[in-house]
């Protein structure tokens, strides 16, 4: 028989052997791919991954936004009869005004009360009406307005605020999972989930400047202006826009990428509007059969069309038919990239431009002015 220093001998022996193996096993690449297993059938078994969390953290930052407008109309008359009604405005009508409301979207995203949203959401609103979720309700005044990205900064005057942390846009792929929270035909906040279906997406014709993130989370009318965030609960991006056609989600919504916002947001809170680059013409993209027919000299590059009278290009001496093809040493090849070549510069910049007239090189030396608002030259 056994002793009992024997047998305490061989137990610890054994259990050292048994611990030794089971940290071989953790170690290995067998191991570690079978407690990874073991962690997914885990999960298979609790049920489906919630966003709970993020939508707790990100909500409370995400606020509905209530416009009122004033418009000029004239009675209708006749409501059976149209020329009836035109023949008894012309002798009778008076006109109007009547009161319009619309309802959007907006995201704190600063403790003293700056929100961003978006410009179609508060363009023309003589009143502007903040309603946070804890129920408190503001009055907002405008910062500042970007038309050319639909975006708008507002202004409330409140304390105890929850701001939204700020995502990196940049760092965005697609397929990774975002939801998008905002106030869609006024039912309240309302959240959606979907994936990102792309990012830089533009040429779309929404807007001047375009870098969308397009994603097919739900996004309907009253989400404009609303959040765009990450399974972490940042912002990522603002909701601008739905489907190109119509008015309802088709799986294809687009956001204003945050750090890009962020950007904007600093400008107007700094200036009241977003400080762009602008030279002061319009050009068109050259092609082979422009080249031959006008004897260009160059296949690529943007020849001008109009230059704005008394714009720095046009103090500069540029004229109708000159061709650009460089932009301080850069080549130009298209007409797009020379409107993203000349916004990135800040009024006051000094910029070569190079190019052709009539065959022969030629510099120009500009100095940069401000982007007029609205403006569709570069």
């Amino acid at each position: 028989m056994l002793s009992h220093k024997t047998l305490k001998f061989l137990a610890q022996s054994i259990g050292v052997g048994l611990l030794a193996a089971l940290l071989l096993v953790v170690l290995s690449p067998l191991g570690s791919s079978l407690f990874k297993r073991l962690e997914a059938i885990n999960t298979y078994n609790n049920g489906p991954f919630s966003y709970s969390k993020a939508v707790t953290r990100a909500s409370p930052a995400v606020v509905n936004i209530y416009t009122k407008k004033q418009i000029r109309g004239t009675r209708r008359l006749s409501k059976t009869n149209p020329q009836l009604d035109r023949l008894l405005q012309n002798l009778y009508g008076q006109p109007y005004d009547r009161t319009i409301t619309s309802l959007g979207s907006g995201v704190i995203v600063a403790p003293d009360g700056h929100i961003l949203t978006n410009h179609h959401v508060i363009e023309n609103a003589q009143e502007i009406e903040i309603s946070t979720t804890d129920g408190r309700q503001f009055q907002a005044y405008v910062v500042g307005v970007d038309p050319d990205t639909d975006l708008a900064v507002l202004k409330i005057n409140a304390d105890n605020l929850l701001s939204i942390s700020l995502g990196d846009s940049n760092a965005l792929k697609t397929g990774d999972v975002v939801l998008a929270i905002g106030n869609p035909y006024g039912l309240g906040q309302t959240v959606s989930q979907g994936i990102i279906s792309a990012t830089g997406r533009n040429q779309l014709g929404i807007n001047v400047f375009e870098n969308y993130i397009q994603t097919d989370a739900a996004i309907h009318p009253g989400n404009s202006g609303g959040a765009l965030i990450n399974a972490s609960g940042e912002l990522i991006g603002i909701n601008t826009i739905t489907s190109l056609e119509g008015g309802n989600s088709i799986g294809i919504g687009f956001a204003i990428p945050s750090l890009l916002a962020q950007e904007m947001m600093s400008d107007m809170i700094t200036h009241g509007r977003v400080l762009r680059g602008w030279m002061g013409v319009r050009v068109q993209n050259i092609t082979p059969q422009l080249s031959q027919s006008f004897a260009l000299g160059v296949s690529k590059g943007v020849i001008v069309s109009n230059v704005i009278r008394n714009s720095p290009a046009h103090m500069a001496g540029l004229t109708l038919g000159d061709v650009i093809t460089h932009i301080n040493e850069e080549p130009v090849f298209y007409e797009r990239q020379i409107l993203n070549q000349v916004i990135a510069y800040r009024p006051g910049d000094a910029i070569t431009l190079k190019g052709l007239r009539r065959g022969q090189t030629i510099e120009w030396q500009i100095q940069i002015a401000q982007r007029p608002i609205y403006g569709t030259s570069y």
